[in-house]
């Protein structure tokens, strides 16, 4: 038996054995009878979407693939209504499929560890491919696949406590959404990368085609800003070279706040988002992630249909983050919009007499807000942020 076929059955074992209430604390190596040093972040140089390639050099790359893609026939009908194939550039493909005007939306995602805390970083990195789905209005997911590397630096001891709970909070945060996982893929490498494959057969009214902004709509973001700041700041305690140059503007105790709400934002699925996008009659979206806000919104923009351009004038901040971010000389950019994120909240393009109810909508189901950061105006299909946006500490109190 291979070494990654071995560690994947282990892995299996333990997902069917015993109940989840250990997991609902914080990770304690010790309790696992692993060194208290021991830090799953370790097993990687870069974190979570920060892996991403630049998205310029991404265009580039992707080029063949796109001209390929639209040599492709012209659209099918269903009901004499189009339906569009979309691909290449945007969260999901939706590809139609032979049969009765079904759709296939499919997407994939992995990434590095970005929290410390194994069982987390599970439900995390599912969180992070539903989210494509989520994206495009899409609410249930048929299908999901696992893709996981276990780290070659990893004692076996660390491997057999490790791994089995990064799968069990995969496993978990796919029953939550209301799937399961079937299957996937195991390799050894020598970072760890954790991630999947997301699918779901849907009708053409179940998804949402994320070009149909118009001028007048506003932006409604779902999760704070600086997932990556936090985590790269709780890091830093232990590095009095880095901790040193943000202590004067944080405590050890809000950066720990500030890293337990980003592990529960970055963990929190998009589904609720994704449902009131019907409800309240969206006009596209896309999810957050390793191109930060201003990447991902020059996106959307570049894919609507009218000439629109997306301008930016609030920030929702994970509290005392900008302020850490400021400190470290602007390293991570991100009151630019560049800070990468994981696992983060949808940009949603709204109508404006709607914007208010979906944001009160969703604090009323999920307890969490969302915040109406900008507007669509006449333009040439580009997003900025304004020189000076407002920041909007979240939480704005303990």
């Amino acid at each position: 038996m291979s070494y990654a076929a071995d560690v994947l059955n282990s892995a299996h074992l333990e997902l069917h054995g015993g109940g989840d209430a250990e997991l609902r604390r914080p990770f304690d190596p010790t309790a696992h009878d692993l060194d208290a040093s021991f830090r799953l972040t370790r097993f990687a140089d870069l974190k979570g979407r920060g892996c991403k390639v630049p998205q310029d050099v991404l265009s580039k790359l992707v080029s063949a693939l796109q001209q390929d893609y639209s040599t492709q026939d012209q659209e099918p009908q269903f009901l004499n209504v189009a339906i569009p194939r979309i691909g290449i550039g945007l969260d999901c493909s939706v590809i139609p499929l032979r049969h009765g005007g079904l759709c296939l939306v499919q997407t994939t995602d992995f990434f590095y560890p970005i929290v410390d805390d194994p069982y987390m970083m599970g439900k995390i990195a599912c969180a992070n491919v539903l989210s494509d789905l989520y994206a495009m209005g899409v609410t249930d997911c048929d299908n999901m696949l696992m893709l996981l590397a276990v780290s070659t630096k990893m004692t076996e001891k660390e491997r057999d406590v490790v791994i089995p709970l990064i799968m069990r909070g995969f496993k978990d945060s796919a029953l939550e959404a209301g799937t399961t996982v079937t299957g996937g893929q195991s390799v050894v490498n020598p970072w760890c990368t954790i991630g999947g494959v997301a699918s779901t057969i849907c009708q053409p009214n179940e998804y949402i085609v994320p070009d149909n902004a118009v001028v007048g709509d506003v932006l409604v973001l779902t999760k704070p800003l600086g997932t990556q700041v936090a985590v790269n700041a709780h890091q830093w305690i232990d590095q009095p070279e880095r901790w040193n140059r943000i202590k004067l503007v944080v405590s050890e105790e809000d950066v720990r706040k500030a890293y337990h709400r980003a592990m529960n934002s970055m963990s929190r699925l998009n589904r609720v988002a994704a449902r009131l996008m019907h409800k309240y009659n969206a006009h596209g979206a896309t999810d957050i992630t390793g191109f930060g806000l201003l990447g991902h919104a020059q996106t959307l923009a570049a894919h609507q249909k009218k000439d629109v351009s997306f301008v930016i004038h609030n920030l929702p901040v994970i509290a005392k983050m900008a302020a850490v971010a400021k400190a470290c000389g602007n390293m991570f950019q991100l009151l630019q919009g560049h800070s990468a994120e994981t696992s983060g909240g949808l940009l949603i393009c709204l109508p404006r007499e709607q914007a208010a109810a979906y944001c009160k909508d969703i604090e009323k189901q999920e307890g969490y807000q969302a915040w109406i950061i900008g507007i669509v105006e006449k333009g040439n299909k580009t997003a900025r942020i304004i020189d000076k946006p407002r920041v909007i500490e979240v939480p704005a109190k303990d």
